[in-house]
């Protein structure tokens, strides 16, 4: 069965983003970019795929689901479909002029309940942080890239989530001389 993969980026306090949804404190260059550029390729918007000069198969995911806020970056830089090599996935609240390669879902949960059942590689899960929160009760795995920076506030990893204990297992973890680490947990409640 596919799993929903939530791979982000993140502050030592937790913050995936700063308080206006910016990441430029987070680590781009170093050793720890070959996990970035390699292991998790399908994860690169176009432009950065195409400027990295990596134009290969999918091995890791064939869908992402992100959050309207998570999109409005590539917006705001005249890309309209961030992802064109993955099936993309838009949750908001509201109805939303999108490109024709993005599908609009209101109700994520069951979008990736849905998923989940369908055959095909693992769902990306973006980001934002209170998607995430959303689909905590479908996370199977994460896979974060812990940067040696705290922000002290900004869009924390699981967003407003309600109070509820779900339980993780730490099953790597790759420390990098650039200071990031990236920590992949399994889900205990995974099949």
């Amino acid at each position: 069965m596919r799993e929903l993969v939530y791979y982000v980026a993140v502050s030592l306090d937790g913050y995936i983003a700063d308080p206006d949804g910016g990441f430029d404190a987070f680590l781009i260059e170093g050793d720890h970019a070959s996990v970035v550029f390699g292991e998790y390729a399908d994860a690169l918007p176009v432009h950065a795929r195409t400027a990295l000069g990596i134009d290969r198969p999918q091995s890791r995911f064939d869908t992402v689901i992100m959050g309207w806020n998570t999109l409005t970056p590539a917006l705001d830089i005249g890309i309209t479909s961030p992802y064109p090599h993955l099936r993309q996935i838009v949750a908001s609240r509201r109805p939303r002029d999108l490109d024709p390669d993005i599908t609009p879902t209101s109700d994520p949960l069951t979008t990736v309940r849905d998923l989940k059942k369908q055959k095909g590689l693992d769902i990306w899960l973006c980001g934002g942080g209170h998607l995430a929160g959303a689909l905590l009760p479908e996370i199977d795995r994460l896979v974060l890239k812990r940067n040696p920076v705290a922000f002290g506030s900004g869009i924390p990893l699981f967003g407003d989530a309600p109070y509820e204990p779900r339980a993780f297992t730490l099953t790597k973890a790759r420390t990098f001389e650039s200071g990031v680490i990236v920590e992949e947990y399994l889900s205990r409640g995974s099949r």
